[in-house]
């Protein structure tokens, strides 16, 4: 049987190896894996529907995304660019869908319905050949093409250099007086390889956690005044 071209992260056991080799290789990776554990996989199918998520969730918050792909999934069963194309753009913002992510939503359902996008193929492609395949299609971005590699592909290596979140993630361990752009974080990344896929994973969660961390002390504050304001 042939090996997959493209080494793929698909058990928690195979992530748990991959880290624990990632945080040998790098300090930073190290100090966070200690910080947060392994992270929780986030797995998207790799079809239509994977990628309409990725889309959907587009500079939204995860609970934004979450609720309203969720919306978006009950109302279409199944999810078919069929019929996505039939239905009416009033129904779909009723759904919580934006101009932009109809738009873009009706291009790659036109791009399947048209057989200029065969999922089945994409996904034999090399990383850079998906990307100019998907990027290719009106509201799809490197991100978006980026995520689909990570999170419906899985494949061990893939990055998301543009992402917002691993560009101050990277900013506060590399201690840059700036963040970093996509291809400036595509070049700090390359000390990850072959696990770039882990570190990304390993960053969001580390900036998450950061986050809940700060909310946390910001509340402490809140009802610290609060009781002395009592007094």
């Amino acid at each position: 049987m042939a090996k997959p071209r493209h080494k793929i992260l698909t058990t928690e056991r195979q992530f748990k190896a991959a880290a624990s080799a990632l945080a040998r290789q790098c300090e930073i990776m190290s100090l966070i894996l200690k910080r947060t554990g392994i992270p929780p996989a986030r797995r998207f199918p790799a079809d239509f529907s994977g990628l309409s998520k990725i889309i959907v969730g587009q500079q939204l918050s995860a609970q934004s995304a979450a609720a309203i792909w969720g919306r978006v999934s009950n109302a279409f069963d199944p999810f078919e660019p069929s019929a996505f194309l039939a239905s009416n753009d009033a129904d779909l913002k009723a759904l919580g869908l934006s101009n932009g992510k109809i738009r873009s939503l009706r291009a790659l359902s036109q791009a399947v319905v048209n057989d200029e996008l065969d999922f089945s193929a994409l996904n034999t492609l090399d990383d850079a050949a998906i990307i100019e395949k998907l990027t290719s299609i009106h509201g799809i971005g490197p991100w978006t093409a980026d995520i689909y590699i990570l999170f419906a592909l899985a494949r061990q290596d893939a990055f998301a250099s543009g992402d917002l979140a691993l560009q101050l993630a990277a900013q506060h361990h590399f201690k840059l007086k700036t963040r970093p752009t996509a291809q400036q974080l595509e070049r700090i990344a390359e000390r990850w390889r072959p696990s770039r896929a882990v570190a990304a994973h390993l960053l969001w969660a580390d900036y998450s956690f950061a986050r809940g961390a700060l909310r946390e002390k910001a509340e402490k504050k809140r009802v610290i005044k609060s009781r002395k304001t009592l007094k």
